[in-house]
């Protein structure tokens, strides 16, 4: 692999991972664990978004 697609893989890695736990989130059925879940599918979400950014070559995270 070039060193040029890891940051591309690895934001694709991010958005997977945000989306399972989304997926989990609608799934849980207590209240606090599905908040929980909604609150690191977001944050992993947006990780994923600004590492898109940085492999795009964008040096300004999207706010």
């Amino acid at each position: 692999m070039s060193g040029s697609d890891e940051p591309a893989d690895l934001a694709r890695q991010m958005r997977e991972k945000a989306q399972q736990l989304a997926e989990a989130a609608e799934r849980a059925s207590d209240p606090q664990e599905r908040e929980r879940l909604e609150r690191k599918s977001r944050s992993m979400r947006d990780r994923s978004e600004q590492q898109s950014g940085m492999a795009a070559g964008d040096i300004y995270p999207q706010k």
